[in-house]
C-alpha cells in the first residue's frame, strides 16, 4: 500500500514563503498599492539583499514578513507557520519567538546598558534570570562588544551600537531577521565591518536574513539579490 509522504516539519521548511502577496492603503479616499502581488522564497541560512529606491516598497514587505502587518491578499509563511490573517496578540507572540528586526539607528534604550537592552527583549521570551544573562553577554562577546556590556548607548560608537543591536535582535534565537537599512547611518569601513559580522552570525546560526537597502555595494555581502520597484519584485 502506498503511503502519503508526511509534510516537511517546521524545521525542514523555507524561513519565509511569501506567495502573491498584496498591500494596499487607502490615500485620500483613493487605493494606494505599497505591495503588488509579491512572491518570494527565503530558504534558512539564506542571506536576501533586498535592493530599491525610497518609496519602492522594502518597509511594507519588511514589515509583513516580519509580522508587523497583514497583507490585503495573498500568504505568509514563516518558518512553517502561516501567519496570514493573525490578529494583533498573536502577531506579537509571533515575533517575541520567531523574527529578529535591526532599524537603521540600532533604536537602542537610551537608560539602558548594552546589555540590559538584550536582556529587555528576552523578558517575554524562553529565558530568565542567569540564563538570559549568560545569553546577552555570549553573544555581545561574539560580537565584539562584550567589554561594551555596561556601557549606556551614548558611550558606544555608531558600529558598535548596530552590534548590540545585531545580538538584541538574536537573543530569541529567531527563524528569521529582517535587517533595515543596517549600515547607512555608517561610514564604509565601518558599514562593511558591520555587514561582515551580519554575514558571519547568519550563517553560522542558520538564521535567514533579509537585508533592506538601497546601496547597491552591500549585495556582495548576500547569497542573492531582489530588487523591488513600484512595489513589484523582481526575484
Amino acid at each position: 500500500m502506498n503511503k502519503t509522504p508526511n509534510p516537511p516539519s517546521a524545521t525542514d521548511a523555507p524561513a519565509l514563503q511569501l506567495r502573491g502577496v498584496r498591500k494596499v492603503y487607502e490615500v485620500g479616499g483613493q487605493p494606494a498599492v505599497a505591495l503588488d502581488h509579491a512572491s518570494l522564497t527565503v530558504e534558512r541560512a539564506e542571506i536576501i539583499a533586498l535592493v530599491g529606491p525610497s518609496g519602492s516598497g522594502k518597509s511594507t514587505f519588511c514589515s509583513i514578513a516580519g509580522g508587523l502587518l497583514n497583507p490585503t491578499e495573498g500568504s505568509v509563511v514563516v518558518a512553517g507557520e502561516d501567519i496570514t490573517g493573525y490578529d494583533p496578540r498573536r502577531l506579537s507572540e509571533f515575533r517575541q519567538s520567531t523574527v529578529g528586526f535591526v532599524f537603521q539607528s540600532a533604536n537602542l534604550v537610551p537608560f539602558l546598558t548594552a546589555r540590559e537592552n538584550l536582556l529587555v527583549v528576552d523578558e517575554v521570551g524562553r529565558r530568565t534570570g542567569a540564563a538570559a544573562r549568560r545569553r546577552a553577554d555570549k553573544l555581545l562577546d561574539e560580537l565584539g562588544v562584550g567589554e561594551r556590556a555596561k556601557n549606556m548607548p551614548n558611550q558606544l560608537s555608531g558600529g558598535q551600537r548596530q552590534r548590540v543591536a545585531i545580538g538584541r535582535a538574536l537573543m530569541n534565537e529567531p527563524q528569521l531577521v529582517l535587517f533595515d537599512e543596517p549600515t547607512s547611518a555608517l561610514d564604509t569601513a565601518t558599514g562593511e565591518q558591520v555587514m561582515e559580522l551580519i554575514r558571519s552570525e547568519i550563517g553560522s546560526r542558520g538564521t535567514a536574513a533579509i537585508v533592506v537597502t538601497h546601496d547597491e555595494r552591500i549585495t556582495r555581502f548576500a547569497d542573492r539579490t531582489v530588487h523591488i520597484v513600484d512595489g513589484v519584485l523582481d526575484a
